[in-house]
């Protein structure tokens, strides 16, 4: 079960440990060439930009994720000194926040029955 203080934990461990870009020029080449393996926006990113950048990963066949934080917080998980609206992973290091971030989209699978 992956919670918020999980996949920031695990968003912290793959910028520690692997490769990740930050910011919209950046994340948009890696999208056009197939280079990340999921792309994180936050939720003050603009619409119009989040709908673009979510049609070039689906393009490409890049994962996206849609971070419940702002890019204040996103900045502070990932120890940086600034907003982030957009991030890239190219490699997650010793982060399981592929595996994580699997298991938060598959949650809402729960019986609506309970007691027997």
């Amino acid at each position: 079960m992956a919670n918020i203080l999980e996949i920031n934990k695990e968003i912290r461990r793959a910028v520690d440990t692997g490769k990740v870009e930050f910011g919209s020029k950046q994340v948009k080449k890696l999208l056009l060439r197939g280079k990340a393996q999921i792309v994180i926006f936050t939720k003050n990113m603009p619409d119009t930009e989040k709908e673009d950048f979510h049609s070039l990963s689906e393009v490409s066949g890049i994962k996206s994720y849609d971070y419940a934080g702002t890019a204040l917080e996103l900045g502070s998980v990932c120890g940086k000194p600034f907003s982030i609206l957009t991030m890239a992973i190219l490699d997650e290091g010793k982060s399981k926040l592929l595996d994580s971030l699997k298991e938060k989209k598959e949650e809402p699978k729960k019986s609506a029955k309970k007691g027997k």
